[in-house]
């Protein structure tokens, strides 16, 4: 599990991470990232509790001297919770210009997908259930297909409130 690359630009100025894609594993479903937004990927570290929050913010996480909020994805897609076990891993975000934790089941691997695979997702009844508003298109990839998720989606205005004073926390510091 070490560090993902950093934003490779090459020389003549091309996004060399465009159409990649970090891949996880939840419920029976695997879920992408565009890798633009993964920061680092961790193993699972000790995380403390905020109270009277939503059951999906697991809580506060230092790393690096920097406090971020970690989110259990599958309790955010209610699907229903999971031991964590040695699979279990933290991918460290950048959404909105703060750091997020996301807790998943397991990460798969990266994927190329180009923009001709990546189709709208389906708008079967009604489209909020559970993980589908977080979802803004569907990657195909040989003959299996990924959920592409938009990190904006994954917090709300509440989440984004303990996040920014996780935020301030670290102004503080610095």
């Amino acid at each position: 599990m070490g560090e993902t690359s950093e934003l490779k630009v090459n020389a003549n100025g091309h996004d060399e991470q465009k159409g990649k894609y970090m891949t996880f594993k939840s419920g029976n479903e695997y879920f992408g990232l565009e890798i633009q937004y993964v920061n680092t990927i961790i193993q699972l570290q000790p995380i403390t509790a905020i109270p009277e929050t939503e059951d999906y913010i697991k809580g506060l996480l230092n790393l690096r001297g920097k406090v971020i909020p970690v989110i259990d994805v599958r309790l955010r897609f209610k699907q229903p919770p999971l031991d964590y076990n040695d699979r279990t891993c933290i991918i460290v975000i950048n959404v909105k210009s703060m750091m997020v934790g996301l807790i998943v089941e397991q990460i798969a691997e990266v994927v190329e997908i180009s923009e001709s695979n990546i189709l709208p997702p389906p708008s079967i009844g009604r489209i909020d259930k559970g993980h589908n508003k977080y979802v803004y298109g569907i990657g195909k990839v040989g003959d299996t297909v990924k959920l592409l998720l938009d990190p904006d989606k994954l917090l709300n205005d509440e989440d984004l409130s303990v996040v920014e004073s996780a935020n301030d926390m670290n102004m503080e510091e610095e």
